[in-house]
């Protein structure tokens, strides 16, 4: 029974990608032991998964801003010795990020991340026992699927899946039905898509008997949701929502349309119908990524953000139909 330590920290995009790792590893070693070193903000999906044994946290993002305060010292501390004690048969860094590369460090076992020429960070590399080559122009699933199954000797299964489970008690508060989650928020202003176009999108998938929610995390993003919600019939802006809370809401959504933002991932994860609108980035190697029999699009790039009736087009090919 092989005891695995899988290090992929951040962001949300990233961990989502990361999920169908697990379960490559149960479908050749069915009693595997995994632990997965992830941020603390995105713990909780890692716990979704019931192939994990363990999500450690570790809190580099809050750590790094202030490296003399104490508590963090204590809260490093923590961490190792959740580490410690445990003897790993193999330890995976699917991130590539000297970050990464060095929080394998503490771990005991034998440490495998991608090569130099594949990392994201090449000097990520000298800190590995075993590199691998994984080619850099593909889709970062891919790329963490197939580092996996080298460092672990086995053929990368043909079915992918991302294997995750909503908890029991984690449903969204009462919602209008049928509706479609609409996720305007992303981390950087050229990813935007204009709150017009939203409007826009809003009133067509009411003309078709969806509700559109629109959650938000912080107060700029829930005066956007407000904003858009006036222009619209049947529109709801929900309460603020933990992680678990708004993986709940996803996972009742006729579908989702969002922008590029690792909560459209998530959708895809949870397998509903989705479009995903690029502005500031493109989608090649990053974009949604949806598993076998799931419905979605990537439409856009950077500088390239597409027409309200592309996307419309794109519902309609991933979930049209009866709304009921």
């Amino acid at each position: 029974m092989p005891n695995i330590l899988l290090i992929k920290t951040s962001s949300l995009g990233d961990v989502v990608h990361n999920l169908p790792v697990v379960s490559d590893i149960h479908a050749r070693f069915p009693r595997a032991r995994i632990d997965w070193v992830v941020e603390e903000a995105y713990r909780d999906i890692v716990g979704m998964h019931p192939g994990v044994r363990r999500a450690i946290p570790v809190a580099l993002r809050r750590w790094l801003r202030n490296v003399l305060k104490p508590a963090h010292w204590r809260e490093f501390g923590q961490f190792r010795r959740a580490l410690s004690g445990m003897r790993y048969d193999c330890v995976i860094d699917t991130q590539g990020l000297i970050k990464s590369a060095l929080l394998a460090q503490a771990a005991s076992g034998t440490r495998h991340g991608y090569a130099g020429r594949s990392a994201r960070e090449p000097l990520a590399a000298k800190f590995y026992d075993v590199t691998h080559e994984v080619a850099r122009d593909l889709h970062a699933v891919v790329r963490n699927r197939r580092l996996t199954a080298m460092a672990l000797g086995y053929e990368l299964p043909a079915a992918l899946d991302y294997g995750i489970v909503m908890p029991s008690g984690a449903g969204p508060i009462d919602l209008p039905r049928p509706y479609c989650v609409l996720l305007h928020a992303t981390s950087r202003a050229d990813k935007l898509w204009p709150e017009p176009a939203w409007e826009r999108l809003g009133h067509a998938l009411a003309r078709q008997g969806f509700a559109a929610i629109l959650p938000w995390g912080d107060g700029a993003e829930r005066a956007r949701s407000e904003r858009i919600a006036h222009a619209l019939p049947h529109s709801v802006v929900p309460p603020a929502l933990g992680i678990l809370g708004v993986a709940a809401l996803l996972a009742g959504a006729h579908a989702v349309i969002g922008v590029d933002t690792g909560l459209t991932h998530l959708a895809a994860a949870l397998g509903r119908p989705g479009v995903a609108i690029y502005c500031g980035t493109h989608p090649g190697l990053t974009g949604v990524y949806a598993a076998q029999g799931a419905q979605v699009r990537n439409l856009g790039g950077t500088r390239m953000a597409p027409e309200v009736a592309e996307v419309l087009t794109a519902f309609d090919e991933v979930a049209g139909g009866d709304p009921a």
